[in-house]
């Protein structure tokens, strides 16, 4: 493990930020395991991926559906295969819609805890209706309903995350990341593995020093009441993300959405108002970027928002020409590298935003009506 990975402290004496901060040395020792156990995986994915009718679908509810939608698009140009991202919440709804019973499928389950009732249907259906049905559940929680299950089933491959990634705060921050990294060595370990990622984790851990205490803030300190990030391709699916960490840390106190660069102009941009913070993820792609920094230097421009602030891999006089951070130097990242620094900078800022308002971040719903594991699901059967 690099020994730039410092100590985790928690300075507001939280879960959720000692589980934010833990973050680099969990992707590395989660990679590391998989380094050790590649034969085994190897064994029980190569079949199926010379199958060539193959389906792989990335399923997971809440935060965990995030993940796909933030590492699918790159896992599919970078394998060449049938890789989708459908939340669990979508396929217990209209599985007729997202299962189709003549491809063969690999579903890749998400989960922190294992135990959403979404989660847990979700498998049953996919048996239910793909007669040849595979399972990997990538999950954090060893007593979890989706890892028992797959350990006693002949069709699965269960992935177990290190222990400490079982957040015991109510918002996924190590968890998300830690399943995000693993996915991605499970399928393109050429690409990402204990050695290549540690640049990625060098880089997160070196933002996670230079933001201190967090008690400077992350964008600033101003009075704003909602926030809009903005991100294009894997980046939309981190912008959501991020978003819907600041309204769980806050309790839906403050306002916040998501969207794509170009798609913002049709419509959602009647938000923004002079309470608004607007983040852009800046893209590593130079074609990609050109859409970004117009939309910024656009918002920039309208003076309609409190504070429009690009985050980037890379300067440029658009970006330098209002609020910015630019990340640490490293080797040039691609989108989906990008996306575990981004998410860096919004869970610390979800973190301080909760703090500021009087939330208690571990537990931020005072009023129970949102939980930890989602509860009051009643799942139907199938009967068609």
């Amino acid at each position: 493990m690099p020994e730039t990975y410092t100590s985790v402290t928690a300075v507001t004496g939280t879960w959720t930020e000692e589980e934010i901060r833990q973050q680099p040395a969990s992707w590395i020792r989660s990679l590391t395991n998989i380094d050790n156990i590649r034969s085994a995986i190897d064994n029980f994915l190569a079949p199926l991926l010379r199958k060539n009718d193959l389906r792989i679908v990335l399923t997971g509810a809440g935060t965990s559906a995030f993940i796909g939608d933030i590492i699918a698009p790159w896992l599919a140009s970078y394998t060449g295969k049938n890789i989708s991202a459908v939340p669990t919440t979508d396929l217990v709804t209209n599985p007729m819609d997202y299962l189709n019973p003549s491809h063969p499928l690999l579903l890749v389950s998400f989960a922190r805890s294992g135990n959403s009732p979404e989660s847990v249907a979700a498998v049953e259906l996919a048996n239910q209706f793909v007669p040849e049905c595979y399972h990997l559940p990538i999950t954090c929680n060893e007593a979890g309903s989706l890892y028992q299950n797959a350990v006693a089933s002949d069709n699965a491959f269960a992935l177990l995350m290190p222990a400490e990634t079982h957040d015991r705060g109510f918002a996924m921050t190590s968890s998300i990341t830690t399943m995000m990294a693993s996915c991605l060595a499970v399928f393109a370990p050429e690409k990402i593995n204990s050695q290549t990622f540690s640049d990625v984790a060098d880089r997160c851990q070196a933002i996670l020093t230079s933001l201190g205490d967090f008690s400077d803030g992350v964008f600033g300190n101003e009075p704003w009441k909602r926030i809009v990030y903005l991100g294009s391709g894997g980046l939309q699916g981190a912008a959501r993300e991020s978003a819907l960490k600041v309204l769980e840390l806050t309790a839906g106190k403050m306002a916040a959405f998501y969207d794509s660069p170009t798609g913002f102009r049709h419509g959602p941009k009647s938000l923004v108002d002079n309470e608004t913070l607007i983040v852009v993820f800046v893209s590593s792609h130079p074609y990609t970027r050109q859409y970004d920094l117009d939309l910024l230097a656009e918002l920039r421009r309208d003076r309609q928002a409190l504070r429009v602030v690009a985050i980037s891999a890379q300067t440029h006089e658009v970006i330098e020409a209002g609020p910015h951070i630019l990340l640490p130097p490293a080797r040039s990242f691609i989108d989906m590298e990008l996306a575990f620094c981004f998410l860096i900078y919004a869970q610390v800022f979800a973190l301080t935003q909760s703090i500021n308002i009087g939330n208690t971040p571990d537990t931020p719903s005072a009023s129970g009506t949102v939980n930890r594991v989602v509860q009051g699901v009643v799942i139907h059967p199938w009967n068609a």
